[in-house]
């Protein structure tokens, strides 16, 4: 061989071109395992996805079970729970606080109140007369449009509309709801 070695390259100071000519082989016979490695990787990959989808493992669920497993290693992290337990020891101290207590005993003392009594029983008064009155509203209005559709204006209408209709004749209406006629 000449001084450039078998790949054309120069060679490598204190390289002989024996040896140059062995790590290049070497080289080419990591490559081969590499895509060999690669492509049998594929077919595990092909393998798995295959038995996923046989026990009704699908994306969504491996999601799922991937946020849920991550969650639970995150809770379990010695960061959470310091963190955890600095969060609930401040809690402790939040509760146990003059300002805290005070404004839990206003809010106590509020909801016993007969002015927050009254209101909250005229609020729910209010709500059941509103809700009464829309399903009386809901009842005439339902009457209303039934005693509309049996009247002679409506059927009038109703006849030119099929009429103008290609294809359609009376005959293929059904007649209007409470519309015993057909008896």
């Amino acid at each position: 061989m000449n001084a450039e070695g078998a790949s054309g390259g120069t060679l490598q100071p204190g390289m002989t071109e024996e040896e140059t000519l062995e790590v290049q082989l070497e080289l080419i016979k990591i490559e081969d395992e590499i895509l060999t490695l690669r492509q049998v990787l594929n077919a595990k990959e092909r393998h798995a996805a295959d038995l996923r989808r046989r026990l009704g493992i699908n994306p969504l669920s491996e999601f799922k079970q991937n946020i849920t497993k991550g969650w639970q290693d995150v809770q379990s992290s010695n960061a959470y729970m310091k963190t955890s337990q600095t969060l609930g020891d401040l809690n402790d101290r939040v509760k146990s606080s003059n300002f805290y207590l005070t404004a839990s005993a206003t809010l106590e003392d509020i909801s016993r109140s007969d002015a927050y009594k009254k209101t909250q029983e005229t609020f729910s008064q209010a709500g059941q007369v509103t809700s009464s009155a829309f399903s009386t509203m809901s009842s005439a209005i339902k009457s209303r449009l039934g005693e509309l559709r049996n009247s002679s204006t409506f059927k009038s209408f109703e006849d030119k509309m099929t009429k103008a209709m290609p294809g359609k004749s009376n005959a293929d209406t059904p007649p209007p709801p409470g519309n015993n006629s057909t008896l």
